[in-house]
């Protein structure tokens, strides 16, 4: 268990751009089903093997632990499909995964075929709201109802990082 003070002194790592993609997000990984995660390299928003930081959902709740494995550093058209099914989003299809993240990085500012990003690997240390990991089951059955198509949920912005 980590103590009150360990604690105060990690990191807060929200993921995604909107309190929505956050709690979804969150849930996805406190349930198991996401073990990694894409960031544009020109963020400068990574980390390495061994790092921890605090979870938080869209409301900025402390919601897990979570360490760092392993950061790839590779373009963006060198992520495999081995690793995208890692996020553990949408239908697990690597099509879902390049869409919903190529919309994220437009957002962002930073998309491009060749960009440079970081794939970092990671597992929960420690569930820190019991509450919320009850709900995780709900979302993860409504995160296998997205279904990619060849005219994209009007909602994609709430779908990927």
């Amino acid at each position: 268990m980590i103590s009150k003070a360990e604690l105060a002194d990690l990191p807060r790592w929200p993921f995604g751009d909107s309190a929505e993609m956050a709690d979804r997000l969150a849930a996805l990984i406190v349930a198991g089903v996401k073990t990694g995660t894409c960031s544009a390299k020109a963020s400068g928003d990574w980390g390495q093997a061994g790092d921890r930081g605090v979870l938080v959902n869209g409301a900025n709740k402390d919601v897990a632990v979570l360490e760092i494995d392993q950061a790839h550093h590779l373009r963006f058209d060198e992520v495999t499909e081995d690793l995208a099914v890692l996020e553990g989003e949408g239908d697990l299809s690597f099509q879902y995964w390049k869409t919903a993240h190529i919309a994220f990085f437009q957002r962002e500012g930073t998309y491009s075929p060749d960009m440079n990003v970081v794939f970092e690997q990671f597992h929960v240390v420690e569930v820190l709201d019991e509450d919320f990991a009850k709900t995780c089951d709900e979302h993860v059955q409504l995160e296998r109802a997205l279904i990619v198509s060849s005219d994209m949920p009007s909602n994609l912005s709430q779908m990927s990082a």
